[in-house]
């Protein structure tokens, strides 16, 4: 299965939301209590998705906000450098600083991450910054939950997929949960569940679907894809961590992915180098089990390295993971 986009457009994908700095740490086995030493990286979901795009391949383009300090400045030019379109990036000029995020590296199985996201710059992107020329120049708009979590970002991003339906831009909507940026689950629900109807493809993992429908126990997955077919998605992506990955069609048809065996160094950094795979395999025109492949592959390279941004695989480390075809086999046989 083939999922269909306009090729006849300047940029393959174009990502609205979060840029900030990562810190990870660079003591491993420690508790960041002990930690002294961090390095310093471009992060936050959108800005990794577009990364990972831009070094397979594709033209990317990044709208959002970043502080007018050094931070800001870093950011992006480091997205430049990567051949990231940066013209979309607006600069706060109000004194808001961009986001930082310090990682904390226990051990493979116990990493955790620290944020501080209070009046961010990104959050300040305004409806007025979403410049509709710009958008339908793009096959695909990558849209991201954390953007969803304060005004005026969140009219921002939703005029941004108003606009991307206008023109026949397919969006996609990357659910990206992070607790502390919202006030309530209730609030989050109501959001994620209005830009995932609008959306033409929706990922997430298992959890984050049980937080947009509001669940305190876990849900399954026949009851969303049930739900969000109703409305505009085509596809929904489901992400079961180690036990593999379902992509959902609106045909029927169910197509189920394995996670691919590393040496893993931190968990965070999965989810995004899963998207941006994923998506370049779908824009690329390869099938729907080319895709699943592609996004595995390139999570499992990921967590096996440091950064989440600068780790993002080249298309041949991807399919050199997949021809060794060594994947684990434990699998989520419950879709229901």
């Amino acid at each position: 299965m083939i999922f269909e986009m306009s090729n006849e457009r300047e940029f393959d994908m174009i990502a609205i939301g979060r840029m900030c700095i990562d810190l990870n740490a660079s003591e491993f086995n420690r508790p960041m209590e002990e930690t002294k030493t961090f390095s310093k990286y471009v992060g936050g979901s959108p800005a990794n998705i577009a990364i990972g795009g831009s070094k397979l391949g594709l033209k990317v383009g990044i709208i959002g906000k970043i502080s007018d300090d050094q931070h800001g400045r870093f950011i992006e030019h480091y997205l430049r450098c990567v051949g990231i379109d940066t013209s979309n990036i607006h600069i706060d000029k109000e004194g808001r600083k961009t986001g930082l995020t310090f990682t904390e590296i226990k051990s493979p199985e116990e990493c955790s991450i620290l944020m501080y996201r209070q009046d961010v710059a990104d959050l300040y992107l305004s409806p007025s910054e979403v410049n509709e020329d710009y958008i339908k120049k793009s096959k695909l708009l990558l849209v991201s939950g954390t953007a969803l979590s304060a005004s005026p970002s969140r009219e921002a991003v939703l005029r941004a997929i108003s606009l991307a339906k206008r023109n026949k831009v397919k969006v996609v909507f990357e659910l990206d949960y992070r607790p502390y940026t919202w006030k309530s689950t209730e609030e989050t629900s109501v959001y994620y569940s209005l830009a995932a109807e609008m959306a033409d493809v929706v990922i997430g993992t298992r959890e984050e679907f049980d937080v947009m429908e509001n669940r305190q126990t876990g849900g399954n997955n026949e009851y969303t894809v049930k739900h969000l077919f109703k409305h505009s998605p085509e596809l929904v992506v489901v992400k079961h961590g180690v036990k593999g990955s379902y992509v959902f069609s609106r045909s029927g048809e169910v197509f189920r992915g394995l996670a691919y065996k590393t040496d893993v160094l931190k968990t965070f950094g999965a989810g995004d180098s899963y998207a941006s795979a994923f998506l370049y395999a779908l824009i690329t025109g390869k099938d729907i089990e080319t895709a699943l492949k592609y996004g595995s592959a390139s999570a499992s390279i990921v967590v096996s390295k440091h950064s989440s941004s600068e780790a993002m695989p080249t298309l041949d480390e991807i399919e050199e993971l997949i021809a060794k075809g060594e994947t684990i086999s434990e699998l989520v046989e419950e879709t229901k």
